[in-house]
């Protein structure tokens, strides 16, 4: 079967590409420098509909496929992954109440992120709870009408901006299946109660705000919970083959960005009196670096297909790719630093940033390590 792209989603490509080009890469280093959120870009964001762009039309989004998203991502993280990855994170956790919350829910969230008014935030991990979801201690008791929050939460995306937050809390603890007793409830980010401390020194993605928050007796409503009580685990799960192929495409970005600005520099560096691309070393370094950012693009609109799709193989495809596609931008990362030289190791050159910042797609949403045992277990057909 032939696999193409529609009018559509290459008209998408170029859109978003000029975008990135124009607003995002000229001002990418400063951000970084700065650790500071792009407010401003995020505003043009909007203005383009690139904020959940997931979000189906009738609450203000556009609807686009996973596999158009995963173009959109690709296009934002080959300029700069850090404000990237703000623009493609603020409606972080919408999956959740698209999936299970009420229409209420819907129409009070959903609108306001679509049109740039507000940021959503998905507090799952915590000091101790990383790979393993079913270690979350956050608590969330009734109290008559509310639910009372207690516990902390590490590494949340948007963590000092977002206006909303969807948090994972332990509300059954008396339950003896480790994967019940979880739920996700929706949590404005000024409830009192609730205190969000900027993370800094990050080794990459540095324009992203990330942030620990602390949940201290925080009430909000009963209505806030997300779907059904004890289900939250399960609820997780339901999105992770999309999140995770959202991931690859982050790492194709990366890993494009890089080789074409490793392409670009070996064409004008001279040494020896011509240019290094002349030099065999370099060419297999770059034949190297395009070949296996092409692999992994396919990978990765393949397993977005599966997404959109609902195939079988779903979810060792999804494993794959982030896996593959995360290891190839740190590979090729590399690489284009190796290719620039001493020019690579400081910011003058974006090859420096994206070195740095590729490191995180093999970490976050599911680590190397969890991805190969995903992989494993469905070629074992071992289930969970």
């Amino acid at each position: 079967m032939e696999f193409q792209l529609t009018d559509e989603q290459r008209q998408l490509r170029e859109e978003v590409r000029k975008f990135a080009d124009e607003e995002i890469r000229p001002v990418a280093t400063e951000y970084d420098v700065a650790e500071e959120y792009p407010h401003e870009i995020m505003d043009k964001a909007a203005e383009m509909g690139l904020l959940a762009p997931h979000v189906p039309v009738e609450y203000g989004g556009v609807g686009y496929s996973s596999l158009e998203n995963a173009i959109l991502t690709e296009e934002l993280f080959a300029a700069d992954p850090g404000i990237g990855l703000c623009v493609s994170s603020a409606g972080f956790g919408a999956e959740a109440l698209m999936e299970f919350g009420t229409e209420a829910q819907k129409e009070r969230v959903l609108p306001e992120v679509t049109a740039g008014d507000a940021v959503m935030g998905s507090a799952i991990s915590e000091p101790q709870a990383g790979s393993d979801v079913t270690s979350v201690a956050t608590r969330a008791e009734k109290d008559g009408d509310e639910w009372v929050i207690n516990g902390s939460k590490m590494w949340i995306t948007n963590g000092t901006v977002a206006d909303y937050f969807v948090v994972v809390c332990e509300t059954d603890p008396d339950i003896d299946d480790r994967y019940s007793g979880y739920s996700q409830i929706l949590v404005e980010g000024d409830r009192e109660g609730l205190t969000r401390d900027k993370i800094t020194g990050k080794l990459g993605i540095r324009a992203s705000d990330t942030a620990e928050l602390r949940f201290d007796d925080v009430r909000v409503p009963e209505e806030n919970l997300i779907g059904q009580r004890g289900m939250g685990f399960l609820q997780l799960m339901q999105f992770f083959d999309e999140t995770r192929t959202a991931v690859a495409a982050q790492g194709v970005g990366i890993a494009r960005g890089a080789a074409e600005r490793a392409l670009e520099y070996a064409e004008e560096r001279e040494q020896f009196g011509r240019s290094i691309s002349d030099f065999q070393a370099i060419k297999h370094k770059l034949a190297e670096m395009h070949t296996n950012t092409e692999a992994a693009r396919w990978l990765t609109y393949r397993s977005a297909w599966a997404v959109d799709n609902e195939a079988g193989d779903l979810t060792a495809l999804a494993s794959m790719a982030k896996e593959f596609a995360s290891r190839t931008a740190v590979e090729v990362a590399d690489e284009a630093v190796q290719v620039h030289g001493g020019a690579g190791f400081v910011n003058d050159h974006d090859v420096e940033r994206l070195y740095r910042d590729a490191k995180i797609t093999q970490i976050y949403e599911g680590t190397t390590e969890i991805q190969k045992n995903i992989i494993a277990r469905e070629l074992l057909d071992e289930g969970v």
